[in-house]
């Protein structure tokens, strides 16, 4: 199973009278898809996920932004409870089928943690969090690019779809390609996260990924490369 990279967002005057002011500041900074401008569902989870949800809406086809959805989740404001949106952001993917790039509608996913959710989960996972998809939208494949910062450096295999790509990626021209698409899905990450601390009282902040140990020092190295 492919690894997953993630946003964690801590900010300043957190609490339960401001987080609904709050989520609906962060969810207006996301990048929506240029085809898809709009949030797809909200879904408010209670005291941690091994509870049914308490409430959910189907947002597909009705345009709704962050204030809509705001607006929606603030009939349900519990300090025990999470808010989650689901949205669209265009990414560029390599399909090693096909041996062609495509900018496509990639799965965001987006979170508010009541500062009771959970134990506090806020506290150490963010009070607001973005689940952005496969960490090789961000790191390519491997360690193919940025060898030397790659936690898990490329290895090979004799599985066929992997055989096509490393031999399509020994063209200069083609893995040139790969580092410069890579490189805009890293930027518009980066422009995203500046424009969070912009409309946020930012504490902090931490990119993360499940294969990477330092995720955020391996994009610095895969945007230095030349």
């Amino acid at each position: 199973m492919a690894n997953r990279a993630y946003l964690r967002v801590w900010t300043r005057e957190f609490s339960e009278t401001t987080l609904i002011a709050q989520f609906a500041r962060f969810l207006a900074t996301a990048p929506l898809s240029a085809s898809q401008p709009a949030f797809k569902e909200l879904i408010v989870q209670p005291i941690d996920a091994t509870e049914l949800s308490l409430a959910e809406w189907d947002l597909k086809d009705l345009g709704y932004g962050a204030a809509e959805v705001a607006a929606l989740a603030i009939q349900h404001l519990h300090p025990d409870s999470a808010y989650i949106a689901t949205a669209k952001w265009d990414l560029w993917s390599f399909d090693a089928e096909t041996l062609k790039w495509m900018n496509k509608p990639e799965p965001l996913l987006l979170t508010c943690h009541g500062p009771e959710y959970d134990g506090g989960i806020a506290a150490s996972e963010g009070h607001f969090t973005a689940d952005l998809g496969f960490e090789h939208f961000f790191t390519g494949h491997g360690g193919l690019l940025a060898p030397g910062a790659a936690s898990n450096p490329f290895e090979s295999s004799d599985h066929p779809l992997e055989h096509t790509f490393r031999q399509w990626m020994s063209a200069p021209g083609n893995l040139k390609e790969y580092h410069a698409k890579t490189r805009e899905n890293i930027q518009q990450l980066f422009r995203w996260v500046e424009s969070i601390e912009q409309a946020l009282p930012v504490e902090r902040s931490r990119l993360s990924s499940e294969g990477e140990e330092n995720f955020e020092a391996r994009l610095d190295a895969i945007l230095a490369q030349r």
